[in-house]
């Protein structure tokens, strides 16, 4: 979707007019325009904190819809907590469905995580369920519901948790930014859409008379029945893209004092979109990554995954500057304005061109030079690629845990590594852009063993049928849980059978990265798994009880790529 915006309704979306009192209405107070920041009346914070899930009315690009939110404002209320206090989080459920909160990225009893079917029953209509844990960590998370396609229709918001001493990050100002995206469709709407076509929402499909493809190519593409710009499910043909609750022509508007160092809270809670990150003109810092601490790093742009946070500070000028979110494959962006008094504004700069796949995205290594006398041996490649549709759809590559049938319709012959890989669409960007090899963990992992065993995941799907699975099974078609024994160092590989990104997320656990750089593994309890390659992580299974381990892009999760990971014994045993 391409926004033609102009002067003066930047200005108009930037004022506080009438327009925008009402459009704020259903926003929290640090979520409207002109916020000065994260102060302590705006949020909600001690140790007993009520919420309530309703129904109500969301404005934005001019035409209202129907959200689900919390105590009535989209983004969900701000939660601030602090290290170390205990909380009882009341939750009352005004709907006429079920519903829950997961409180994503906390470290909690299982049963607190908020998962039906899995943790808990759920929140029946007009019941109350508390929640009670204590708060054993720092950082930036966000918290969202775990019932059906809620989250889609606004059941999201941003939580904040202060260190128990001092913050190892210094800064004069903080800002929230919570980026999501939103369709006037019904979810179920538009999850029947991709059932019928999985390629339904992309509507930038490249042709022969755009010069972007030869004859060849589209043949060859054409025979796989795969489209190289099939890069997001549903992109802007359907979404609007908010930061703050607020579209691109409201220009939500955070304010700040010219020289401060301010730190910018980055939350992905879209439910299928994934963002790059920049401030023309503004180098940011990285500082925390998924709420925990990263060495400092500088870059000109970022990748936020579906489900991941991260915390970069800035230093800004005298001046106004706009904060880009690209979402992955250009259909869109949302947009915000950064600057020291509010009606100013920056050059919004035009969306860029659409990426496409290739074949590393297939899992073809680097075409026919990864395509060695070795692997050529074994079937998984030929010279040339004459016979790639063939070794690509070859079920028989997969090993035999994985089940076969019509829910894989790809396997990557040559899967690589990709954690230090530029993510997709930002292989050629003329600055700096930050992969998961330059993050660094400020204090590194404690449990130093080694792994002592390996468990191989196949991320699989049918992308025509819209099918995704788990070594080609489904939770509620016999997908046998996970277990791993309470304390077990385990290394877990993710390999992507598909040519889509996949957040992968781990209730419950903190795991490293492993990229094999010198200066450590990043600590997340989320990792994106690139098109056609693999990501491993280490793990140390400490939490007992049954956590959801899934894929963050909700139609996904929804369609069966979720799983459940028990962690046994639940007590440890007496000495």
């Amino acid at each position: 979707m391409f926004f033609v915006i102009d002067r003066r309704q930047l200005l108009r979306g930037a004022a506080f007019g009438s327009g925008g009192l009402a459009l704020s209405a259903l926003l929290p107070a640090w979520a409207t325009s002109g916020s000065t920041g994260m102060a302590s009346p705006q949020t909600l914070s001690g140790e007993d904190i009520r919420l309530r899930v309703g129904h109500s009315a969301f404005r934005v690009g001019g035409r209202e819809g129907h959200a689900i939110t919390i105590n009535g404002v989209l983004p969900a209320p701000l939660i601030r907590l602090r290290e170390g206090q205990r909380v009882r989080l009341h939750v009352e459920n005004g709907l006429d469905e079920d519903t829950s909160i997961h409180w994503h990225g906390l470290i909690l009893p299982f049963h607190m995580d908020g998962v039906p079917g899995i943790s808990f029953p759920g929140i029946a209509p007009g019941k109350t369920f508390t929640y009670e844990f204590p708060v054993v960590q720092n950082g930036t998370y966000w918290y969202h519901s775990h019932s059906g396609l809620q989250e889609q229709m606004g059941h999201y918001g941003p939580l904040v948790i202060d260190p128990a001493g001092a913050d190892p990050i210094a800064f004069d100002r903080e800002h929230v930014i919570v980026l999501s995206d939103w369709t006037w469709r019904h979810p179920h709407q538009v999850i029947a859409k991709l059932k019928q076509e999985g390629g339904y929402f992309n509507r930038q499909r490249q042709t022969l008379a755009s010069g972007q493809m030869s004859a060849s190519d589209r043949l060859m593409w054409g025979r796989m029945r795969m489209d190289p710009t099939d890069i997001a499910d549903v992109t802007g043909a359907t979404y609007i893209y908010l930061i703050n609750g607020h579209g691109p022509q409201e220009n939500w508007t955070g304010l700040f004092r010219p020289g401060e160092r301010v730190r910018l809270r980055i939350i992905n809670a879209s439910a299928m979109s994934i963002f790059h990150i920049r401030i023309p003109g503004l180098p940011m810092t990285v500082v925390q990554a998924d709420g925990q601490h990263v060495r400092p790093v500088e870059t000109d742009e970022l990748q936020v995954s579906v489900a991941e946070t991260y915390d970069v500070v800035v230093t800004p000028g005298d001046r106004a500057y706009t904060l880009v979110a690209e979402s992955i494959d250009r259909s869109g962006m949302a947009r915000a304005t950064l600057a020291p008094r509010l009606g100013m504004v920056a050059p919004v700069p035009a969306l860029r061109p659409r990426p496409t796949l290739g074949m590393k995205d297939m899992g073809m290594s680097h075409g026919d030079a990864g395509c060695t006398p070795e692997h050529a041996a074994m079937g998984h490649c030929t010279p040339g690629g004459g016979a790639m549709n063939h070794k690509m759809r070859d079920l028989s590559l997969l090993p035999p845990h994985v089940k076969r049938g019509p829910g894989i319709d790809m396997v990557a012959p040559m899967p690589a590594d990709r954690t230090g890989d530029r993510p997709t669409g930002l292989e050629d960007a003329p600055h700096r852009v930050l992969t998961y090899h330059q993050l660094s963990p400020l204090v590194p992992f404690p449990d130093k063993r080694p792994p002592a065993r390996q468990v191989d995941i196949h991320l699989t799907g049918n992308m025509e049928r819209f099918m995704w699975s788990f070594d080609g099974r489904k939770l509620n078609e016999g997908a046998e849980p996970i277990r791993f024994e309470r304390n077990e160092r385990v290394r877990v590989n993710l390999i992507n059978n598909s040519m889509m990104n996949h957040p992968i997320h781990l209730h419950g656990h903190f795991f490293e990265v492993v990229t094999g750089q010198p200066h450590g593994n990043p600590i997340k309890h989320t990792v994106n798994v690139m098109p056609g390659g693999k990501a491993s992580f280490d793990l140390t299974a400490d939490a007992p009880g049954d956590w959801a381990f899934h894929c963050h892009l909700l139609y996904h999760m929804h369609a069966g790529m979720m799983n459940v990971v028990k962690v046994r014994p639940l007590n440890e045993p007496k000495a």
